[in-house]
């Protein structure tokens, strides 16, 4: 059996890439070869709708149109749920604290959607989590948190969940959360909120789009828009890949860039009907070991609420968080200082016995809320926690619709009315949405293999664990992991110190539209949020596997590794900064001077892999 870790073996196995392609890959709607073809597509003939923005609100916007019966095409700059889409709490919720803006629209809708998600759509990605909230005052705190989760289970929390809210004693408090300050806790909340993998369920949203018959493409980004008269027809593209320009001809476009909404909307001149007001929120992975619990925790701090959520992708780390401060810099990447670190810390360790430290920190990342205000209020720098988190659609000009503002649980809603603003523009007659019963890839069947999983772990000749980890990935398209692993046995081992299969590296290029390093590092794997040291250490021997797929050369290899190395250190230079000015900057230098390394390797086709401290 080969070794999926030895290069040489790697580049040896795939001398004829051809033949050694197995067939399944020629069947995926996301492969490098269907990317091409959709983008041949939309440079020769004219879409219904172009959806800008591969976001979890610009894929449902392409599943909601194409299912309609239109003609569709997806552009995204870079990769698919690389913004605000990979970067939020990873929860599915009906948002309990937008009750203390007594929201209570948002909330009902919130809670509906939730219960959509986790019970039709994407049952295999999402999943119920029972969370505590610790009262630690007699009497006020009981009152005061238990109206309110009250008010939110009549609101509809309790649906789709396994049970309402209950009120807890210490004791079973505690043996809830025996890591809690024994001192402070006088008893607590117990609730359930929805929790999955963000970047995920937005490439699948994609993917489903794609199987529908949407033409889908990663690294395309909008140059400018095309007009006629006062109406937009379409876009200008590069193709990032390629350094291609070609128009796309489309009778609508879609706007649902999220933070990026306002820099598209300025292409058409004049001033936006709204402005975006950037808000970052930063969260923490730390070993689960590390807090003793057997549930979510929640917490209200001076600022918001506070969430200890177990990993939706792995049972051995927690996701802490959030921050929510306004954000004036670059978009891209937005970078996590020492400050939002330590802030996430002092606050969680207001409630555990046995503080956690910066050591026990494995990962942290950055994603920017994209809150909508009126002109007149934006850029002000007030608190972003009072921001509406209602969503908008407007049609500016004809020909270009944008949506801007929501929140992820309601990505639906927001799609949909996004199209119907679209259709609207049409001029003809189009069927209502219908994505409510619409399942995302993977959902159909998932439940009866979940029951069935002893029967596939046999058959695919692997553990049980293996099974249920893909099952909780891929769902019903567990199948395809199987027929790729029978023409490439070695695929079948794990990626050292990880969950993941290397067959699951080789997959996120052939079926799911990874193009690069850190697409498959950060979003369809979370090898480099675990640990940025091992993800480096194994960067190269990735590369190489997917290099036939992708049709890179020595070169290429070198490049993307020092690119995702310059990443990495940028990463953790800006979380010893003070302030978000002084992390954009050094996280800045640190990537300027990794593309110098780049270019470097590059022309030699070698690099020497190092190893990063642990985040």
């Amino acid at each position: 059996m080969n070794d999926p870790l030895d290069t040489t073996k790697v580049k040896a196995m795939h001398s004829d890439s051809a033949s050694s392609r197995p067939e399944v890959l020629s069947r995926a709607r996301l492969s490098p070869d269907a990317r091409r073809n959709a983008l041949e597509q939309m440079r020769t003939g004219e879409l219904d709708v172009l959806v800008v923005g591969g976001g979890v609100v610009g894929a449902g916007a392409a599943l909601d149109a194409v299912t309609r019966g239109l003609k569709v095409g997806l552009v995204e700059a870079r990769d698919y749920a690389s913004g605000t889409s990979s970067r939020s709490s990873k929860l599915v919720h009906g948002g309990l604290r937008y009750l203390q803006q007594l929201d209570f629209g948002l909330v009902f809708e919130a809670l509906r959607e939730r219960s959509l998600i986790l019970d039709t759509l994407a049952p295999h990605l999402a999943r119920p989590v029972e969370f505590v909230y610790p009262l630690e005052r007699r009497g006020f705190d009981r009152v005061w948190v238990g109206a309110g989760v009250g008010v939110y289970d009549v609101l509809g929390a309790g649906r789709g969940v396994p049970s309402h809210h209950r009120h807890l004693s210490k004791r079973k408090t505690l043996e809830r959360f025996p890591g809690a300050k024994r001192d402070a806790v006088r008893g607590g909340v117990s609730f359930y909120e929805g929790s999955m993998d963000d970047a995920r369920f937005a490439m699948t949203l994609a993917r489903t789009a794609a199987d529908n018959g949407a033409l889908c493409a990663g690294g395309t980004e909008v140059v400018d828009l095309l007009r006629d008269g006062q109406r937009v027809v379409g876009a200008r593209v590069l193709d990032t890949e390629t350094g291609t320009e070609f128009d796309v001809r489309a009778r609508q476009v879609i706007n649902a860039t999220g933070p990026w909404n306002e820099k598209l909307q300025r292409m058409i001149g004049g001033e936006p009907p709204f402005k975006v007001q950037a808000s970052k929120g930063v969260h923490i992975v730390v070993p689960r070991e590390r807090i003793d619990s057997t549930t979510g925790v929640i917490t209200q701090t001076e600022k918001s609420l506070l969430f200890v959520i177990p990993c939706p992708w792995s049972e051995k780390f927690w996701v802490i968080g959030t921050t929510d401060t306004a954000w004036h810099h670059e978009l891209e990447d937005p970078a996590a200082s020492a400050a939002d670190v330590d802030y996430i810390l002092e606050q969680v360790n207001n409630l555990l016995q046995t503080p956690i430290t910066r050591a026990d920190v494995v990962g942290v990342y950055s994603g920017l809320r994209p809150l909508v205000v009126p002109n007149s209020a934006a850029g002000g720098g007030g608190e972003t926690t009072k921001i509406s988190r209602e969503h908008i659609v407007v049609s500016p000009v004809p020909g270009l619709v944008s949506v801007a503002g929501g929140k992820y649980t309601t990505y639906r809603v927001m799609a949909q009315d996004a199209v119907d603003a679209a259709v609207a523009g049409l001029g003809e007659r189009t069927p209502a949405s219908h994505t409510a019963s619409i399942p995302l890839s993977g959902a159909s069947g998932y439940r009866e293999l979940w029951s069935a999983r002893t029967r596939v772990a046999s058959e695919m000749g692997i553990d049980i664990a293996t099974v249920e980890h893909l099952l909780g990935r891929y769902g019903s398209a567990i199948g395809e992991i199987a027929e790729l692993l029978k023409q490439r046995p070695e695929l079948a081992s794990r990626i050292p110190g990880s969950e993941y299969l290397w067959a699951e590296v080789l997959y996120a290029v052939t079926h799911e539209g990874a193009l690069h390093l850190d697409d498959i590092l950060v979003r369809r794997t979370h090898v480099g949020l675990e640990s940025s040291s091992g993800a480096v250490e194994i960067a190269e021997q990735l590369a190489a596997l997917v290099a036939p797929e992708l049709g890179w050369d020595d070169a290429d290899i070198a490049s993307e590794v020092s690119a995702y190395r310059a990443r990495v250190a940028g990463e953790h230079a800006a979380a010893s900064q003070p302030d978000d000015a002084s992390a954009m900057a050094a996280q800045r230098a640190e990537v300027e001077q990794g593309s110098a390394a780049t270019w470097d390797a590059a022309q030699t086709g070698r690099l020497t892999i190092g190893v990063m401290p642990s985040a």
